[in-house]
């Protein structure tokens, strides 16, 4: 016996199976776990002597991962001597920023010994833009 509603005046009650109760229950919270999407982390790294063309290929599977609605966490990793100049990576870390400015938003930097990471997080708009351009793309390549 399971009570529906225990605040009407007098409280219903029902009979049933509760294994079938638990079986719907279970369905439901399936149903709503599909339509919600979690956002994944997904990184890439980045050494500070990479090239500009590199650098540019980075920028745009970064675009494409944030309209994706995926966050993006940037690694600037330092080998060797590299960690003795961190100017070079801050350099390259503004200059990703620049490409990524009406994109991304960055939600935390953090500057270890040898790492820099970014953490970007999608515009809202942004994304909507992005994949209303990414399909503009895709059409006009198709027709070439």
């Amino acid at each position: 016996m399971v009570e529906v509603s225990p605040n009407s005046s007098p409280p219903v009650c029902r009979l049933l199976d509760y294994g079938k109760y638990r079986y719907e229950q279970s369905k439901k919270e399936r149903e709503t776990s599909k339509r919600t999407k979690t956002p994944l982390v997904r990184e890439i790294r980045v050494s500070p002597r990479i090239g500009d063309h590199d650098l540019t290929s980075k920028v745009n599977l970064v675009k494409r991962l944030l309209a994706g609605g995926d966050k993006v966490k940037v690694t600037v990793f330092f080998r060797g001597r590299e960690a003795n100049h961190p100017e070079r990576g801050k350099e390259l870390v503004r200059n990703l920023l620049g490409q990524l400015e009406g994109v991304a938003t960055v939600e935390k930097p953090v500057v270890e010994q040898r790492k820099l990471y970014l953490l970007f997080s999608p515009l809202k708009q942004s994304v909507d833009k992005i994949e209303k351009k990414v399909v503009v793309q895709e059409v006009t390549d198709a027709q070439n």
